[in-house]
């Protein structure tokens, strides 16, 4: 029964002649980029805001970069942190980190002071790179973790001459100047540290050594690290590309999607980077930027979130837009409508595309992409096949037990990009990672979806408890626990309203204890305290005050009643007639 139902890659029927099954590189990240470098020297291997960077200069400051790391003491599997934007400052660090045999602890720039400061010691970092306008986040909590050196770089390090001028009249003059004593190295004295370097710095790895530290919720919602390999990597990039047959070399990615999540990192990056590809770098996205980056580099293939292409559709400077040079629109991190779908097809055959958006799924449990729509054949609500190589079956919940045709289960994964394990969570990984009697081991994902007699996948909801948010994750147990910490707050609850733009917002109930005035200066201490451990995008849009909290029969708070009762209330204000609500 197993074999009849489980969804293995169909692309040879679908893509004329796409292999099923491919042969994957077993070295280092490192050595993939390497090899397609010294193939492609005096090719652009990144653009960042006006200035290109070629193969041969990109490895050449890899390397110096790596001399750099062992000169300051980084040792084979020391924890490295990066908290950057995707700038080159990012993409030197990170393959440096990998040619040392050092794993890179990849975070968001943005965290709050807390969520590094439990980054870095759940990671165990010796060391931490950041920006200079991050720097007084990661000193507030360094005192509390194991880091040894903290590096800081600047944005305008990366930038032409007249670009950089600019830069510092605008988004320069805000960042604040770093005292001159800082215990920090700054960028340039540590790229001039490899002048010191007299011995070998390399390491050998292999694909089964561990690369990469990225970060979710696991099947709790609790936030874990995912201790990735050099093989999840390659194998994700050896498939992007099989998967896309009209990639070649030199094409250009807009590589809009943050090097700290696995669809950023692995899709737009590495990808590209270990085939020759052209990632145009956008340090900050916004869909007025991302829009103009597209026009402008004439990009071959795009990803984003839903909510990001929402508001592309919006922009009034994309009204005369040419989108013909267009060969690859990705949607991934949260479910694609088919409405929004149609909405965004019809915008790029408007403008000159000849391609449709393909949806994805996946999870950094997967590195990030493991199933796509073949890119000549849609089916409405489907999230695609699994990419050579992946499986993926239907399951009745948290068993083996496979599921028919069009029943809905919970998803399970496997391939050659599931993960190591999650760091200093042996049990978590035990109940997500489990071997099958088909001897494939399999990712638990905690999703819910159907499968169809082609091998189509049906994404249909998440069984575990988790908002999405313009494409970022939040968990609502996390939130809830930053607010019930507070010594006037009874119990709290956090739920996800829908937002046309956001997908979702985030918006917590507050059950005070007796004694505390339900007052707005209430509301900004607890907002302030979830300013100190959460990012800003996980921050509740709104506090509501409760006397009571609803419960379920065993005593825990309903969620599901609030949701309801916030569904109600949208669904009311909608069917307001629009002269009244103009009102």
């Amino acid at each position: 029964m197993g074999e009849l139902i489980t969804a293995q890659t169909p692309w040879k029927d679908f893509m004329g002649g796409v292999p099923m099954h491919l042969d994957y590189f077993e070295g280092s990240m490192y050595d993939a980029v390497r090899k397609i470098s010294e193939r492609y020297p005096e090719q652009v291997a990144f653009d960042f805001m006006g200035k290109a960077t070629t193969y041969r200069h990109m490895l050449s400051e890899i390397e110096k970069c790596a001399k750099a790391l062992k000169t300051i003491g980084i040792r084979e599997n020391d924890r490295v942190t990066i908290a950057l934007p995707n700038c080159p400052q990012a993409i030197y660090l990170f393959y440096a980190v990998n040619l040392v045999g050092a794993v890179a602890n990849m975070i968001h720039p943005l965290s709050a002071e807390k969520e590094i400061e439990f980054y870095l010691n759940e990671s165990e970092s010796v060391t931490a790179i950041t920006l200079d306008q991050f720097y007084g986040k990661f000193e507030n909590i360094r005192k509390n973790t194991k880091v040894v050196n903290m590096i800081i770089a600047s944005v305008k390090d990366e930038l032409t001459r007249p670009i950089r001028a600019g830069y510092m009249l605008t988004e320069g003059r805000k960042i604040s100047r770093i005292p001159a004593d800082a215990p920090v190295i700054m960028w340039k004295d540590f790229m001039r540290m490899s002048r010191h370097c007299f011995y070998e710095y390399s390491v050998r790895r292999s694909g089964d050594d561990p690369a990469v530290i990225l970060y979710s919720g696991g099947t709790t919602g609790t936030t874990k690290g995912i201790l990735l390999t050099n093989r999840n990597f390659n194998a994700l990039s050896q498939q992007i590309v099989a998967a896309n047959p009209m990639f070649h070399p030199g094409d250009k990615m807009l590589a809009a999607m943050p090097m700290f999540h696995g669809f950023g990192l692995g899709v737009c990056i590495h990808s590209m980077l270990a085939s020759g590809g052209r990632c145009i770098l956008l340090p900050r996205v916004t869909p007025k930027a991302y829009a103009k980056a597209i026009t402008r580099n004439r990009c071959n293939f795009i990803a984003g979130v839903p909510t990001l292409y929402e508001a592309l559709l919006r922009l009034p400077n994309m009204d005369n837009a040419d989108l013909s040079s267009l060969k690859g629109v990705f949607s991934g991190g949260d479910s694609l409508s088919p409405e929004l779908k149609k909405k965004l097809d019809r915008f790029l055959y408007d403008h000159n595309a000849v391609v449709q958006v393909r949806e994805g799924y996946g999870t950094t449990e997967t590195v990030t992409a493991c199933c796509l729509t073949p890119p000549h054949m849609f089916k409405e609500g489907s999230i695609g096949v699994p990419f050579p190589d992946t499986y993926i079956k239907i399951v009745k919940p948290d068993t083996e037990e496979e599921l028919p045709y069009g029943e809905e289960g919970e998803i399970l994964l496997a391939g050659p990009t599931v993960m190591k394990e999650y760091i200093r969570h042996p049990e978590e990984t035990a109940k997500t990672l489990r071997r099958h009697a088909d001897g494939l081991t399999w990712v638990y994902t905690g999703d819910l979806g159907t499968m169809d007699q082609e091998g189509f996948i049906y994404f249909r909801s998440r069984a575990k408890r988790m908002i999405v948010t313009s494409g970022y994750n939040v968990y609502p147990a996390a939130v809830e626990n930053i607010i019930d910490a507070l010594d006037f707050v009874q119990m709290s609850c956090v739920i996800g309203v829908p937002d046309p733009y956001k997908m979702q917002k985030v918006k917590a109930f507050v059950m005070l204890k007796r004694g505390t005035a339900a007052s707005e200066e209430t509301k900004e201490k607890i907002l302030d305290h979830c300013r100190k451990h959460i990012a800003k995008y996980a921050l509740p849009y709104e506090i509501e005050f409760r006397d009571e909290l609803p419960k379920t029969l065993v005593g825990k708070v309903a969620y599901r009643v609030l949701e309801e009762e916030e569904s109600a209330k949208l669904k009311s204000v909608s069917e307001v007639p629009e002269e009244q609500s103009a009102l």
